[in-house]
């Protein structure tokens, strides 16, 4: 049943009695005197019974606590012991002295209540709130935003191949055991699959790894113990209703056991496996959190897990919304959501989006296009060639011509298929290239017959050479300018902990991720004041 804040002030609660001790400006100071109007109890009502049970502790002291456990980076045990004996925290709360509010199991489960009911949004947009309410949007009505990414490291175990697929036995072995209610060991046992619940898969073997015949036997009798145990779950689902969890659970664990032999393993013409050569698209990295992927920070460095997706106003440094997408997955992708959702969370009208190169591509130009919305990126370099690129020929889309770089124009095209889309190429004479005196700087080709150099349309080459005139102007410098400062709101969320998610999956990813952006707003707001004044400017 909920349980609610008494609003009388009690006279021995410590922010009445060491709140200038502990800092007024401190962000626990700020709590403390800024909690009663961040949040309220009733709004959190739809968590709990309506009329059967003990009152909770009250969720607008919760929301508070996970706020300070984000602040200072904390486990959940370590911020249950912070509630009890550090004095920051218990100021922070209003509580007194001798006071405990609340045992670990609290702390977890009123944050699993805010995942399932996906109630975690109160906690952000109250410090957008707080921003409206110390003035910091002006009279404007419009936003600029800038948007990026960063690297979330999952917390879940990478492995090698051998090790995955251990892994997922394991996950499918226990949930049958459970299933029929037999002890995992000796049901194992039975099925002769006992070397996968000792200490380590490889580490218990006798394999010559430096023999590859000794290492492709070792992985075939791998592939052969997980098509066994497929077989064996699938004659248990055989009697089990078909909607039921327990159904449910070997569907999981049984499809992420196929996928990694789909993605790691390959069949040899002798009827041993062998590890795949080369990585997969959308390979699945992590037994414990599936939903981790292989991406890249930049073209040599790599990592495993998510990616934050952050939207800021350019005016202020506000996060006005945040997302966790897949780690290999384009820095672009679903930017749209993302600026909806700063609108939603401000109830202002996003003016102008502005992004690096990542964004400009033609496909994210054309869907900002489709909606009506400004974007503001730079065009996407291509690769340095020996030949002249497509940028050095004069396009003229509304006469339908192309000019090359020695000065000649042609208006003959054909339609070609590019990245499965059709679009016009344009083509010059043969003739005229092979007696071009810039022949050799325009194509590597030794002999011109049909046809000479070709120049091939973007499906949205209005849209990017729109683009490219704009980024010679100066206004597309001050937006690269003032584009930083996502960059800076990135950094202090790495300050905070993102770069590390301390969950599994990208829902609890998000979790944190939000939890971040609220206590990085927060912070902000401390100094709302030098705010105002910059945005005056």
């Amino acid at each position: 049943m909920l349980g609610s804040l008494d609003s009388q002030n009690r006279l021995f609660a410590t922010d009445n009695n060491y709140l200038e001790y502990i800092g007024e400006n401190t962000f626990y100071g700020f709590l403390a005197k800024q909690r009663h109007r961040l949040f309220h109890d009733e709004e959190f009502a739809d968590l709990y019974c309506p009329d059967n049970g003990r009152p909770s502790v009250p969720p607008s002291l919760m929301a508070v606590a996970l706020l300070l456990q984000a602040h200072d980076k904390v486990s959940d045990a370590e911020a249950t012991s912070r509630s009890r004996y550090d004095l920051r925290w218990k100021v922070a709360l209003g509580l007194e002295i001798d006071e405990n509010l609340f045992a670990k199991s609290t702390l977890q489960t009123f944050r699993a209540q805010l995942i399932i009911h996906d109630k975690v949004g109160k906690l952000f947009k109250a410090s957008l709130e707080e921003a409206r309410l110390k003035g910091l949007f002006g009279g404007r009505r419009k936003l600029k935003l800038a948007v990026d990414t960063t690297p979330i490291f999952g917390k879940g175990a990478v492995k090698d191949t051998y090790n995955l697929l251990a892994d997922g036995i394991r996950q499918l072995a226990r949930e049958l055991a459970r299933i029929l209610e037999r002890p995992l060991k000796e049901w194992a046992h039975e099925h002769d699959l006992d070397r996968y619940f000792g200490s380590s898969i490889k580490g218990e073997s006798d394999v010559d790894w430096s023999d590859e015949g000794s290492k492709r036997a070792f992985l075939t009798s791998i592939v052969d113990d997980a098509a066994r145990l497929l077989v064996i779950a699938r004659n248990v689902r055989s009697t089990l209703d078909e909607a039921s969890a327990d159904d449910r659970a070997i569907v999981e664990a049984s499809e992420l056991l196929r996928t990694l032999l789909l993605q790691d393993v390959e069949p040899q013409p002798d009827g041993e496996f062998a590890i795949k050569r080369g990585t997969v698209k959308d390979r699945t990295v992590s037994t414990t959190d599936p939903e981790m992927r292989a991406g890249h920070k930049s073209a040599s460095s790599r990592f495993e897990g998510h990616k934050a997706s952050v939207a800021v106003d350019i005016d202020t440094g506000l996060i006005a919304d945040v997302d966790v997408i897949a780690g290999n997955a384009p820095d672009n992708s679903d930017v749209l959501a993302l600026v909806e959702g700063s609108e939603e969370n401000t109830g202002m009208e996003v003016e102008t989006t502005i992004g690096d190169c990542a964004y400009g591509d033609g496909a994210t130009r054309q869907a900002f296009a489709n909606e009506g919305r400004d974007l503001v990126a730079r065009v996407p370099k291509r690769p340095k060639r020996a030949t002249f690129p497509k940028e050095d020929f004069v396009i003229d889309l509304e006469a339908e011509t192309v000019t090359c770089p020695a000065g000649n124009t042609t208006r003959t095209w054909r339609w070609v298929k590019s990245n499965g889309q059709r679009v016009r190429q344009f083509t010059f004479p043969a003739s005229l290239c092979n007696s071009c005196a810039l022949r050799s700087k325009c194509t590597t080709q030794s002999s011109l017959k049909s046809y000479g150099r070709t120049v091939t349309l973007h499906p949205q080459e209005a849209l990017l050479q729109e683009a490219r005139i704009f980024q010679r102007t100066d206004a597309f410098g001050d937006c690269v300018r003032r584009r930083q400062v996502v960059e800076h709101r990135l950094a202090r969320l790495v300050q905070l902990g993102i770069r590390q998610s301390r969950f599994f999956g990208r829902i609890k990813t998000k979790f944190q991720l939000i939890l971040a952006a609220t206590v990085a707003n927060f912070t902000l707001l401390m100094n709302a004041d030098a705010i105002i004044a910059i945005s005056a400017a």
